[in-house]
């Protein structure tokens, strides 16, 4: 079995996490501690404290207010270590800090090309609607260069949660395909079942001809995982298809999940920067941890 699913694995790279001090963030900081012992690769966690615009000289704070927003940064960062030890309290994984006063989006996709993983809350501190995805988490699955893991409202890091599997989406292109090789990757770490879900098609009108459609389905599927089975023979797959768009089944699969896994755009993908219909549509509604795996990203 290969030690890492991706060229971005590579030794030395952490994980990175955004911390702002709201609940969503803590939760984000405490699953990438989890993900960092399970991958053995340290844990890089940041926080920014910097305004829009910027620092120039006529919106720059005074010497006294940067110190006293250094000083908040710095709490966010003791609470956000705290929370990552709560969740694995030996010495591993290696944790690490910083403050910036840049503005945190452009920073974190700027990083991302030097990290294996970027793990973000679903809302920061501004946000209170349930289902509406933050502004930073929404520029990193929209732009961040490695896979980018948003923490919903369950962590699932409790002793039942573990023990659940690892969801998939799979539709047979080849933008699917990361998304696949990291899936395995991360349902061998658990040891956990991974439940496979392939939709026949992109179109829910109920006009179409759906005669027959299952056996090419099933067809699909068996050969999108074929390779990551020969690679993964320990992990257990259970094969799920649909007749029409996925985005039901993926919801259905992972109310019973303790991982979400999606690529960033599948069979219709024209852009590296836009995300897909299903990713974005399951970023606003699932509750588990879910993972956004761009198609420049191979396993």
């Amino acid at each position: 079995m290969p030690s890492d699913d991706n060229a971005n694995t590579a030794a030395g790279q952490p994980i990175l996490a955004a911390a702002d001090g709201s609940t969503s963030a803590y939760r984000a900081v405490a699953w990438a501690s989890a993900e960092a012992v399970l991958r053995g690769c340290a844990l890089h966690i940041i926080t920014s404290m910097g305004i829009p615009g910027g620092f120039d000289p006529d919106t720059a704070p005074a010497p006294a207010d940067r110190r006293r927003l250094g000083y908040e940064g710095e709490q966010i960062l003791a609470e956000a270590v705290r929370t990552a030890r709560l969740v694995s309290p030996g010495p591993e994984p290696l944790v690490t800090t910083e403050l910036t006063f840049e503005l945190i989006a452009p920073v974190l996709i700027a990083r991302s090309v030097h990290t294996q993983m970027l793990v973000v809350g679903s809302r920061g501190m501004g946000a209170f609607q349930r289902g509406v995805l933050g502004s930073v988490s929404y520029a990193a699955t929209h732009h961040a260069h490695c896979p980018v893991a948003v923490v919903h409202t369950l962590s699932a890091l409790d002793p039942i949660s573990v023990t659940k599997p690892v969801v998939v989406g799979v539709d047979g292109s080849e933008n699917s395909r990361p998304a696949t090789a990291l899936a395995f990757s991360e349902a061998a770490r658990r040891k956990v079942e991974l439940v496979a879900v392939h939709g026949w098609t992109d179109i829910s009108s109920l006009g179409i001809s759906v005669e027959g459609w299952e056996e090419p389905a099933r067809a699909v599927l068996t050969r999108s995982l074929a390779e990551y089975q020969e690679r993964y023979p320990d992990v257990r797959v259970r094969p799920v298809v649909t007749v029409y768009r996925p985005v039901r089944s993926l919801l259905d699969e992972s109310e019973d999940a303790q991982l979400l896994v999606v690529g960033s755009h599948g069979r219709g993908g024209f852009s590296s920067m836009v995300l897909g219909s299903t990713s974005n549509t399951l970023l606003h509604t699932v509750e588990v941890p879910m993972i956004v795996v761009r198609s420049a990203h191979r396993g």
